[in-house]
């Protein structure tokens, strides 16, 4: 269901870091509280109380309700989590139309009249979601104490520092939370880290969002914390045909899905749908007496 490490006990003493006690994962990092957590598959009654407060009959055969990855900045109280929740919500809103493969036509033929196979949702449950942000109530003293305080994101010209990324300075910690999957009956497979749909022979789908929080050496000033996200699409006949132009001919990738499980090796050659950056705002509304 995932997979997460961390750096060794020196490596994290020297960063001014530590590990959570008692067999949690995750670290604290100047100021900041960062935890995965990862639970079983939802068990029926879960799910059809999910069902009932989504409003839908349909929902990935593996949710892992209960798995989340959070970020705490301890001195605002400012939380960025994300939840299987949180992204079904908002794949039911966007209720894209369903992708047609080439399996549907057999399923129609070959059912009687009340077996057929109605796709009338989105059942690669692609969903929207770039995480969920919140005031955690233990902490919100520092950023409450003048008055009210909401969250919400903006348009930002700032970019990911990519340099800083790329810094040879060891990881302390690394983790891949799986929030929910469906193998697409048999037809490819949906798999929600925040990244990557494929469909068997149609589609190749890649939503990817990157979040930056800068770990500053004053714990109590709230960093800028950036949040970029990517929607790339592109039919898996598109991406296997031949490309030509004056200067050179070479063969597009292999029409075979099983090519294309790496989202980091495909991402680059899909066209850009949609990408935008925007910064973490905190909104202020003073009250007084």
């Amino acid at each position: 269901m995932a997979e997460w490490g961390g750096a060794a006990e020196s490596d994290l003493k020297a960063a001014g870091a530590e590990a959570l006690p008692d067999g949690r994962s995750g670290v604290r990092l100047r100021g900041w509280h960062i935890e995965s957590s990862r639970r079983p598959i939802l068990g029926s009654l879960a799910l059809q109380e999910w069902e009932e407060k989504l409003g839908t009959s349909h929902l990935p055969e593996m949710v892992f309700g209960e798995s989340s990855l959070y970020l705490l900045h301890e001195d605002s109280g400012i939380k960025l989590h994300f939840n299987a929740f949180d992204a079904l919500k908002g794949w039911k809103q966007e209720s894209l139309p369903p992708v047609e493969v080439p399996a549907a036509a057999t399923w129609k033929s070959r059912s009687k009249p009340f077996q057929q196979v109605i796709l009338d949702y989105d059942y690669t449950f692609t969903t929207p979601y770039c995480g969920s942000e919140a005031i955690e109530p233990n902490t919100e003293k520092a950023i409450l104490e003048d008055g009210c305080c909401s969250l919400c994101w903006e348009d930002s010209d700032q970019r990911i520092d990519l340099a800083a990324l790329s810094s040879k300075e060891p990881i302390l910690f690394f983790d891949e939370v799986v929030l929910y999957e469906d193998e697409l009956a048999d037809s490819g497979v949906s798999l929600l880290t925040v990244k990557v749909l494929r469909i068997d022979g149609v589609l190749m789908r890649l939503r990817d969002t990157r979040v930056y929080c800068p770990f500053v050496s004053d714990h109590k000033s709230m960093p800028a914390i950036l949040r970029e996200s990517c929607w790339r699409e592109a039919t898996i006949q598109s991406l296997s045909a031949v490309c030509s132009c004056s200067l050179y001919v070479h063969e597009g990738f292999p029409s075979d899905s099983a090519a294309y499980g790496d989202p980091n090796l495909i991402g680059q050659r899909l066209p850009v749908i949609t990408h935008k950056t925007q910064r973490l705002k905190v909104s202020r509304s003073i009250t007084g007496g």
